[in-house]
């Protein structure tokens, strides 16, 4: 995406750890573009309707073809790619034909994310269309602690057309120019052409002197183009995506629990999420976006039974009592919820509040454990996923930044990064809990004499999981499970004890 450093240029996408694709059925055969008796939108394939619609050039060069084998090499990967794209990609080949661009951007999700709309980079680009936080304010997409709009679909596909439209106009309608700048931002494929002008070299996107990612950038998508136009040629059968629309767009009106939503649709809470990937919690935003993505054929059912429902109905709200120490942060912290959304529930303009006196407050329908695609469950399972070398636990204090832990603990500080869900260039919080996996032990780690170890017995709670609680206690996941026979079971019961054998000088609680 634009605006980013050459050391922030998103070589590699961070989509594996998700685990939202399931594997599809075997692919069926695109046949080469020779029928004129049926219109694109006629067509039973959307990726056909795709093919018939592209018209960039495509030359063969060698950029072109080294990324056109190595696609080849991987035939699976335009199963997973499909499989993920599916309930999007109907959406998008609208837009693009309402709009009159090229076709072939459509295929640009593949190149940018794998059409994953969870996907994250070290260059802070996030979603399917990878946007970063600051194009992603400039194209009108909010980012707060209860939404993201650069994972939400329907939204981030309209901000990510809108912007290479503007990069078309402000390379006077040279496509090659508008992708690549997409990728690295115009300003620094306007610098390269003014350079090449000047020595009175080409300007064609081929003659400019960009950043190695870019330079492949472009010809992984002309690749895929070549690819797609005609896959009898490559010996490759490309899947079929049923060309009519799978999904439906609706506004609620006001804020709706994810877990309320699900139960009317009679769908998987999880799956409901994978088609709203921008709602980082267990709702909707208090404030908005109210939509939801549903599938087409819940759509009717489900705005019935929302005009039946009062809109004070659509989220669970808790009447709680106000202790002594309490501060309005903290309750909304232990309810997962923002100040803000407390104070304007409540009708409270400052943060003062007395012990005795009560707060509404707005809670999940289901358990926190329930809503496995949120922002915080998402990273507990990065940051609970078992890597080589010791895991270690550090609590961010004041002056902290990758760069340094990264000197302190001798790993890489984009490592350090990665781990933890984020980019190198994110800011940390006070108190902000990292987890860092060294290549050894430290001596103070290592040393029997500076250890003192304890067998004790663990009484889970609500909203445990084996991973959380090996956090907690620095522990591997795979030791709690063989310390507690825990092989075939997958939850954990409230009340339940485990054995654990911890270091108390190395716990997290």
């Amino acid at each position: 995406m634009a605006n980013q450093s050459p050391h922030d240029t998103k070589m590699v996408r961070d989509v594996s750890e998700q685990n939202i694709v399931v594997a599809p059925q075997l692919p069926q055969k695109i046949t080469p573009v020779t029928s004129k008796k049926l219109s694109p939108q006629q067509v039973d394939n959307l990726w056909l309707r795709v093919a018939m619609q592209m018209h960039m050039d495509q030359p063969n060069n060698k950029k072109i073809t080294a990324q056109r084998k190595w696609y080849l090499k991987h035939p699976s990967y335009f199963n997973r790619v499909s499989k993920r794209a599916e309930p999007f990609l109907y959406m998008i080949v609208e837009q693009l034909e309402q709009r009159g661009i090229p076709l072939e951007l459509a295929l640009l999700p593949i190149v940018e994310s794998a059409f994953d709309p969870f996907a994250y980079s070290h260059g802070r680009a996030s979603g399917m269309w990878q946007i970063i936080p600051g194009t992603g304010k400039r194209f009108g997409l909010a980012q707060n602690w209860w939404y993201d709009g650069r994972r939400d679909v329907p939204a981030s596909t309209k901000a990510a057309l809108d912007y290479l439209e503007y990069l078309n106009r402000f390379f006077k309608g040279n496509w090659l120019h508008a992708i690549a700048a997409y990728n690295s931002g115009e300003g620094r494929v306007n610098r390269a052409i003014k350079k090449n002008r000047k020595a009175g070299k080409p300007t064609d996107f081929w003659s400019l002197d960009l950043p190695k990612e870019t330079k492949d950038y472009v010809p992984r998508l002309l690749a895929l183009a070549q690819i797609l136009k005609d896959p009898a040629q490559y010996n490759l059968q490309w899947p079929t995506i049923d060309n009519h629309a799978v999904v439906s767009l609706v506004d609620t009106k006001s804020q709706i629990d994810l877990g309320f939503a699900a139960k009317i649709l009679d769908m998987e809470l999880n799956d409901l999420h994978k088609l709203n990937p921008g709602i980082n919690r267990w709702a909707t935003a208090p404030n908005g976006p109210h939509v939801l993505l549903i599938p087409k054929d819940k759509a009717h059912h489900f705005k019935q039974q929302l005009n039946k429902t009062a809109k004070s109905q659509r989220v669970n709200w808790v009447r709680y009592k106000i202790k002594a120490g309490d501060s309005l942060g903290l309750i909304a912290q232990n309810h997962q919820t923002t100040l803000a959304a407390i104070k304007d529930v409540n009708q409270i303009k400052s943060s003062n509040i007395r012990a005795g006196k009560y707060l509404l407050i707005p809670i999940s329908a289901n358990k926190l454990t329930d809503y496995k695609l949120t922002s915080n469950a998402r990273l507990a399972t990065k940051q609970a996923k078992n890597r080589s070398g010791n895991k270690l636990s550090h609590v961010v204090k004041a002056g902290d930044n990758f760069w340094d832990l990264g000197r302190k603990y001798k790993v890489n500080h984009r490592s350090i990064a990665k781990w933890n869900g984020m980019a190198p260039r994110d800011p940390l919080r006070l108190g902000q809990k990292l987890v860092i996996w060294t290549k050894q032990a430290s001596k103070r780690n290592n040393s029997s004499s500076s250890a003192i170890m304890r067998n004790i017995t663990y009484k889970v709670r609500s909203g445990d999981s084996i991973g959380l609680i090996a956090q907690k206690f620095s522990l591997k996941i795979a030791d709690v499970i063989r310390w507690n026979s825990l092989q075939n079971k997958k939850y954990l019961q409230p009340g339940q004890k485990l054995k654990l054998k911890i270091d108390v000088t190395r716990t997290n609680s």
